[in-house]
């Protein structure tokens, strides 16, 4: 194993393109009864009687502003119109200490790229596997020597005036255990803590069964956050494969979502870009994704390939599976040049449908 984190990242950033608070979450889309349209034709055998109904009054019957409840939030202006984000694919072994020191040194080299934004994977600080969560798991609440990983990320977003989307972690609250996300500002506070929402049990015969569930508990708050880098919301790996969150992240204003994630070998060549590129262009924002390296002796191989998607569902940047920290930057002046473009705000069939964010209309 490599000491210097020099020789052990190495700087890959494929540009394929440059680009021009709350309790609980239960998402549901409720339809509504379908319309019928009768159109009467006249008696007259002639089709010049014919009135055609005009799309100005048939926009105004679509009701966008009902698809959504409540209401979608206006974008707010972001703190920093464009900045580079720093994507840390990390290799992750079971010596803890070196975990930490490891995305600490990636952290630094970043930031000395010129990150204002750094986002670490999922379960950087530990093997990912049952067996290893109750053994590496830190009470974050307690902080200290009690979370010696969230120490360290309060320290250096800190001392390096930067936002850390800290991947996820392990964590330990009384006898449960969470796959957790923690968020800190320039300042080095803790601004807010996502715990994943959806569970990763999957069975897919011959190829992975696994089954976070039998340890950890699942999250019950999404999680979207203000940011000196605009407004975030966050998920965690299989989060991301549920496009509703998505939704309620971007009707409350998102500008970036960010899933640190560890996609496997069966599903991430199938799914990982697809459902990155997905939830961009669905929402029209950015997405952006890191993973830890790749290990084949590992008992979970992660597919790797950390990514960062613009608002028109376009690959910005990614990488392969070997360790790297990509450098990209991010433009939020395209989000409304591409939802001027393609207006699927103002085309939503609310008369239709409806997405319903329980916990902001519970909060009235």
């Amino acid at each position: 194993m490599k000491s210097a984190v020099s020789s052990s990242l190495f700087f890959h950033s494929k540009n394929l393109l440059k680009p021009n608070p709350l309790s609980r979450l239960e998402s549901v889309f409720l339809p509504k009864p379908s319309l019928r349209s009768i159109v009467k034709l006249p008696s007259s055998s002639t089709t010049s009687g014919l009135r055609s109904i005009s799309s100005s009054s048939m926009a105004s019957s679509f009701k966008p502003e009902q698809a959504r409840v409540p209401s979608a939030l206006p974008l707010p202006a972001p703190p920093l119109t464009k900045f580079n984000i720093g994507l840390c694919q990390l290799s992750v072994t079971a010596d803890k200490s070196r975990n930490i020191s490891h995305a600490k040194k990636a952290i630094e080299e970043a930031a000395s790229k010129g990150a204002k934004l750094v986002l670490l994977p999922e379960i950087w600080n530990s093997p990912y596997s049952n067996d290893s969560f109750p053994v590496y798991a830190e009470e974050i609440d307690a902080g200290g020597d009690a979370s010696p990983s969230t120490a360290m990320l309060s320290e250096v977003s800190k001392r390096l005036k930067i936002t850390i989307i800290g991947g996820s972690i392990p964590e330990r609250v009384g006898d449960r255990l969470y796959n957790t996300c923690c968020v800190f500002g320039s300042d080095g506070e803790l601004k807010a803590k996502h715990r994943k929402i959806h569970l990763f049990d999957i069975d897919i015969p011959g190829k992975i069964t696994f089954m976070e569930s039998k340890t950890l508990t699942a999250g019950e708050t999404p999680t979207i956050v203000d940011t000196d880098v605009g407004r975030i919301g966050i998920g965690i790996c299989y989060d991301i494969r549920f496009q509703e969150l998505a939704m309620i992240y971007a009707a409350r204003g998102a500008h970036l979502l960010c899933y640190p994630g560890a996609f496997n070998m069966t599903t991430g060549p199938l799914h990982w870009e697809l459902l990155q590129r997905a939830r961009a262009t669905d929402n029209q924002l950015y997405v952006a994704t890191c993973s830890p390296a790749r290990d084949s002796g590992a008992g979970y191989t992660a597919w790797g390939h950390s990514t960062l998607i613009g608002p028109f569902g376009e690959v910005l940047a990614t990488t392969e599976h070997e360790e790297a920290i990509i450098i990209a930057e991010i433009d939020y002046s395209i989000l409304e040049q591409r939802r001027t473009s393609l207006p699927l705000n103002k085309q939503r069939r609310g008369d239709l449908y409806q997405l319903v964010d329980v916990q902001r209309l519970n909060s009235k």
